[in-house]
């Protein structure tokens, strides 16, 4: 089998499939093409030789968020995009001989290009949602010509999902599912593999007499950066009368280097962990606000927080999908959008709310903290939007009953 996936967040939901496939049906042979990035998430299973990687890779500088502006897409195409595509699509036609079926992760890409194969193929739909649109107060255009459709997806899309050599649909949730279905496309929602692989845990007692926030600056450079120095920035006006344990859990970049600059700038000093169970790299506080930096560590420190501060898109879904409530601060993109950042928060039922600027993020990241019956309720609200936990397990049996090669 081939797995096709189109960014750093499909490129983790088709790793936990791949896994659940695998646990079921060890003898199969699972290749992957990464569209988008270095698709460094499948590098374990490569090393353990039971995944294998084909074709080339390259970081663009939308980091695969081209669709959500003109410029990023012209940035993107500067870049070497379309010789990029096309060098990926050739190497899909030559291992199309050798491939029983291709699962493609993602949209209209990925689906487009397992479709080109002319191989028994499945979908499973990620990014889209039609929450984002039918649960309001979205009064755009893009909105509006959703509701007209009845579905986020788009015709074209509908079209490849009815071919016959498409075995399998699965969407993230019930409603856009059934969306789908309305247009003859034979759509499930067997789970959400996002939240799959995160185990809650208490929060270590050095914790404990702290308020703790996680800190989502996402990884694609140099947004992240810019958004690091941003939610910070809130956080320090933010009225604290007790300490205030900030948990910020970063990926491969920003490099630690660059951070320090950043919070020399920003009047914080370095200091020790105040415990090694903690596992953070680097510890530094201002005032009441003790930071700590943990390349690595979002599973561990996710279920610590009694709310996040965000700018991150998978990571910031599976935070609220565990019931926990976030702020989200949008910036100048090429992802973090204040576009991107609504339809999330809509996406999300209100569990994640925006803030125009850094001193409303602090002022409201501080009312949230005192009220917990609001905390409850948009926890509550993101736990019932993205669903429980076993999506990986339930899509790989679908998978395996669909797309065998004696099925």
């Amino acid at each position: 089998m081939l797995v096709i996936s189109n960014g750093h967040g499909e490129d983790l939901i088709a790793l936990r499939i791949i896994e659940a496939i695998h646990r079921l049906q060890p003898a199969w042979t699972v290749k992957v093409l990464p569209l988008v990035g270095q698709g460094s998430c499948f590098q374990a299973a490569i090393e353990k030789g039971w995944v294998q990687r084909i074709g080339p890779g390259a970081r663009l500088p939308s980091g695969g968020f081209s669709n959500q502006s003109l410029g990023a897409l012209l940035s993107d195409f500067m870049a070497g995009l379309p010789l990029l595509t096309w060098k990926q699509w050739f190497c899909l036609r030559k291992e199309r001989k050798s491939t029983a079926a291709i699962l493609a992760v993602g949209d209209l890409l990925p689906l487009l290009m397992a479709w080109s194969t002319h191989r028994p193929f499945g979908f499973i739909g990620t990014p889209k949602s039609d929450y984002t649109w039918s649960s309001g107060p979205g009064q755009s255009l893009s909105d509006r010509y959703h509701a007209l459709k009845g579905s986020e997806w788009d015709p074209w899309e509908w079209h490849l999902m009815k071919q016959g050599g498409c075995r399998l649909v699965a969407m993230r949730d019930r409603l856009t599912a059934r969306g789908l279905r309305r247009h003859g496309v034979n759509a499930t929602s067997p789970g959400n593999p996002m939240m799959d692989g995160l185990v809650p845990s208490a929060p270590p007692a050095s914790l404990e007499r702290c308020r703790r926030i996680l800190l989502l600056c996402g990884s694609r450079m140099p947004e992240a950066l810019n958004n690091f120095h941003r939610l910070i920035s809130g956080l320090i006006q933010m009225p604290s009368p007790v300490p205030l344990a900030v948990l910020a859990a970063l990926g491969s970049t920003p490099l630690q280097d660059e951070l320090r600059k950043l919070l020399q700038g920003l009047g914080f000093r370095s200091c020790p962990p105040p415990s090694s169970t903690l596992q953070a790299s680097e510890c530094w506080v201002r005032g009441p606000l003790l930071l700590l930096l943990g390349p690595g560590r979002f599973q561990q420190w996710v279920s610590w927080a009694e709310a996040g501060v965000a700018t991150a898109g998978t990571a910031t879904e599976q935070m609220v999908g565990l019931g926990i409530p976030a702020l989200s601060l949008p910036g100048r993109g090429p992802q973090f959008t204040r576009g991107f950042a609504e339809r999330q928060s809509r996406l999300l039922g209100g569990a994640v709310r925006t803030c125009r600027s850094e001193q409303e993020l602090g002022r409201r990241l501080a009312q949230l903290l005192n009220d917990p019956l609001l905390r409850q309720e948009m926890g509550r609200t993101g736990r019932q939007r993205m669903g429980p936990a076993g999506g990986s397990e339930a899509i790989a049996r679908e998978v395996i009953g669909q797309l065998a090669p004696d099925s």
